[in-house]
């Protein structure tokens, strides 16, 4: 039996998570769990479940789920060093979902003890890439990427053989608003850009789905995961979501994988890794989609491509400041206070201020990362009182 924590167990890829390893009990034991502030459904999750230990990271959300949880005989905890306490806690295999920066220290504690860590937390890598690499492999954990991507990518790269690969090759949907004039996306509702046309995903990963910001993010994650240069990390629209990602190799051959656009995929990989473990999901049928369609991406509709890939070529804290200040941006936009169009400039103007900060160590990445998001709230607040 594998023992589970999951970091982020509420969210939608957590949930999911919850969905695989409730089907098989006799397969894995839960030793924790771990949500922001969603109390009821972090409960009952825990009822069903019946971990050793659930963390809540607001404090405010303590006394509910402690009330929640009476007489479940489980350990309740809250706050930033609970959530990182639930990720040291001893199980075999750690889901690292928790969306945003907010998952960096957590995801590292999984990592500094050897566990097998399913990493669905791309900030990780872009705030801290090397960092989090070298630590893998000073203390030997493996790291198994949940992203469709990142996973369809690595189903199908050859470690043993790196030199024999030309080049990665990342699929995108376009999001929602792929066909949309650049001017008629100035006015564009939050309620619009969640709207993912092929994937069920929270509301920061689908906004950034929509600005293609999301893309680029998985660009610096995948030069971190898979050791290639930007310049060999490709973008390709696919508005089908049938292709996942692909890797090209010196003689020309190009291996695909391929699936419907359901998260418990990759997740189920991560989870039963080395092994692949069944689920009955939907199956993919090809001759019922009939068509797969490729284009290149829109540099002018989508700038954050450019920006992201700017930002990697840089590096030092650019990455972490890029991150952060888009984490502001978005949730600005979420909130009505600025406009869609508006988001990938804030952030642009805060990598501008904040990028050549010195960073060494995971404390200058922290102090950096709360910098930037002085500085895009400061550039939020503008926008706001212009408007």
């Amino acid at each position: 039996m594998r023992t589970v924590t999951i970091l982020g167990s509420t969210g939608s890829v957590g949930s999911n998570t919850v969905d695989l390893v409730e089907r098989e009990p006799e397969r894995f034991a839960v030793e924790a769990l771990v949500a922001n502030r969603n109390v009821a459904k972090l409960a009952e999750q825990a009822k069903k479940l019946r971990p050793r230990f659930v963390a809540v990271a607001s404090e405010q959300a303590y006394l509910p789920l402690k009330e929640a949880l009476s007489g479940c005989n489980i350990e309740v905890a809250a706050g930033k060093d609970a959530v990182v306490e639930a990720a040291r806690r001893p199980s075999d295999w750690v889901m690292a979902a928790i969306v945003g920066a907010a998952g960096l220290q957590p995801t590292l504690a999984a990592i500094r003890r050897g566990a097998i860590v399913g990493l669905a937390n791309k900030e990780t890598l872009v705030c801290a890439g090397s960092l989090v690499m070298a630590e893998v492999e000073r203390c030997r954990a493996t790291l198994v990427p949940v992203d469709s991507e990142h996973s369809a990518v690595f189903q199908v790269f050859d470690f043993d053989q790196r030199d024999q690969v030309e080049k990665i090759i990342l699929t995108a949907s376009g999001g929602p608003f792929r066909t949309m004039p650049r001017e008629a996306m100035a006015e564009v509702t939050p309620a619009q850009a969640v709207a993912h046309p092929n994937w069920d995903m929270g509301a920061k990963i689908s906004v950034d789905s929509a600005t293609m910001m999301n893309k680029g993010l998985e660009v610096i994650e995948a030069y971190h995961l898979f050791g290639l240069p930007e310049d060999r990390i490709d973008v390709l629209v696919h508005p089908q979501s049938v292709i996942h990602s692909m890797v090209s190799y010196v003689d020309g051959s190009v291996l695909a994988q391929l699936g419907t656009p359901d998260m418990r995929t990759p997740i189920s990989l991560a989870l039963g890794w080395p092994k692949r473990m069944g689920w009955p999901g939907r199956r993919l049928d090809l001759a019922e989609i009939g068509q797969l369609t490729f284009e290149a991406p829109d540099p002018v509709r989508f700038p954050a491509l450019r920006l992201t890939r700017d930002v990697l070529r840089k590096g030092g804290a650019a990455p972490t400041v890029l991150n952060a200040a888009n984490e502001v941006a978005v949730q600005a936009f979420l909130e009505g206070r600025i406009r869609f169009l508006e988001i990938v400039p804030v952030v642009e103007q805060a990598v501008q201020a904040l990028g050549d900060t010195p960073v060494t160590a995971l404390d200058d990445i922290l102090s950096c990362a709360a910098e930037a998001r002085r500085t895009a709230r400061e550039l939020v607040g503008r926008i706001a009182r212009q408007d």
